[in-house]
């Protein structure tokens, strides 16, 4: 990959450096390469990461970040309180003096807390949305629309000449949190298939049913034990899943997990199964293979990103349509669980470490 690299770009060696990527979880895991690769073109800079709270143990511990700063969103509003409360965390931005900011997330929100740093330099994508590149002194070419997310963001760690090849997913997961998940699956002979059957758009959410006809011939056929994961507000389509398994045992560890315990969880799995949602990228970011279900959203874009990531696209007029609400769902059962199951069935039988479209 080639980028125009600003020679002032080049040229900088900052002391104070701060990464703003606040969400969401799966974008967060994107920008992952970018943490690693600017730390090794500046082992010596304090490196900072503005990120939503509620993601924060995603990046505490992490090896190349010096601080964390937790953005509460929550209490952020057009309100007088509201207002207030981001005036205090734009004023605490601007007095850790970063000499250097880069914002990852492209919109309105995160353009003005670039901008509120008061650093002189202040780096963002040509793409950025909302009007947040207007508040950048340095606007990087994005690569075509077509680009997936990982290398979109790496155009701007190789603007300052940090190299980016391969990629380097860096999670920080404690001795504690692989504890837990080996204690979690001590009794669960392999292969090991956990199924994460939630995701926030209602147009991502391939049918608990057809998730079930998948593990079902795990099981039946591989002999694979099943682990169940999921946010808690993820409840109700777990429990629709198990129902539909019944009698098969499973493991249901929904709403049970710190984002840590599911990246450590994910190393003890033989593959992670999963809508288009952040915990299949975060899986992905462990290195476990992955088969990632994509129904109205395009893997070339935001497809599980690795050397042992697969994905299973829809093939309906409309795809890939992003949409969030649709009267139609006709992706749905057009994708059925037998090209699922192809897929899952070549990861669990040791299928090629390439992402791969079917």
């Amino acid at each position: 990959m080639t980028v125009d690299r600003p020679a002032s770009l080049l040229d900088l060696r900052p002391e104070r450096v701060c990464l703003i990527k606040p969400s969401s979880l799966g974008d967060v895991v994107h920008a992952l390469p970018v943490l690693a690769a600017l730390r090794d073109r500046w082992p010596e800079s304090h490196l900072s990461w503005v990120v939503n709270r509620g993601l924060r143990s995603l990046l505490d511990g992490h090896p190349g970040l010096d601080e964390v700063i937790p953005f509460d969103r929550s209490k952020v509003n057009l309100g007088p309180a509201g207002l207030a409360a981001l005036g205090r965390f734009l004023l605490d931005l601007r007095k850790r003096r970063f000499d250097l900011v880069i914002d990852l997330q492209g919109l309105l929100r995160s353009g003005i807390m670039a901008w509120a740093t008061g650093a002189k330099v202040r780096v963002g994508l040509e793409t950025a949305r909302e009007g947040s590149r207007h508040f950048y002194t340095h606007r990087i070419a994005s690569p075509g629309a077509e680009a997936h997310a990982v290398d979109r963001l790496l155009k701007v760690a190789q603007a300052f000449g940090a190299s980016v090849d391969p990629p380097r997913f860096e999670v920080a997961i404690s001795a504690e949190d692989e504890a837990w998940a080996l204690m979690a699956t001590q009794c669960l002979p392999r292969p090991r298939l956990a199924i994460n059957v939630g995701a926030r758009w209602l147009t991502k959410r391939w049918p608990p049913a057809q998730f079930a006809a998948v593990a079902r011939r795990a099981v039946e056929v591989r002999g694979a034990s099943l682990i169940l994961v999921g946010a808690p507000e993820d409840r109700s389509l777990v429990d629709e899943l198990k129902s539909a398994l019944e009698p098969i045992n499973v493991l249901d560890l929904c709403g049970r997990t710190t984002l840590p315990q599911l990246a450590a969880l994910a190393r003890e799995v033989d593959v992670f199964l999963s809508n288009d949602t952040g915990p299949l990228h975060l899986a992905a970011a462990t290195g476990v293979k992955t088969v990632g279900v994509y129904t109205c959203t395009s893997p070339a874009r935001t497809g599980p990103y690795g050397p042992n990531a697969r994905a299973v696209q829809s093939c309906v007029w409309c795809a890939p349509s992003y949409v969030k609400t649709c009267p139609r769902l006709e992706c749905m059962s057009e994708l059925t669980p037998e090209r699922v199951w192809a897929t899952v069935a070549d990861q669990l039988d040791g299928g090629r470490p390439i992402l791969k479209i079917a």
